[in-house]
């Protein structure tokens, strides 16, 4: 069974990487004071609520030695 070889012409793929369009696409808009604002207090919250979940689950975390948690148990001489 052997197949048959037809040359294929991909010159069409070579050329579309050489291509370039003389189209501009269009400027980009600015954003508005609203919309900077909007930008910086979702930032703003974001970084407070790590910030705040760091302040309050670092004590929990903390690691207490046993020879601060050290019990004196008194023998009773009978």
């Amino acid at each position: 069974m052997s197949r048959r070889r037809e040359p294929v012409p991909f010159a069409f793929l070579a050329e579309a990487d050489s291509f370039r369009s003389n189209v501009a696409p269009p400027p980009r808009r600015r954003a508005s004071a609203g919309e900077t604002a909007g930008r910086w207090l979702l930032g703003l919250t974001a970084v407070a609520g790590i910030v705040g979940a760091l302040v309050i689950g670092l004590p929990s975390m903390s690691h207490e030695s046993p020879a601060t948690t050290r019990h004196s148990v008194v023998s009773h001489g009978r």
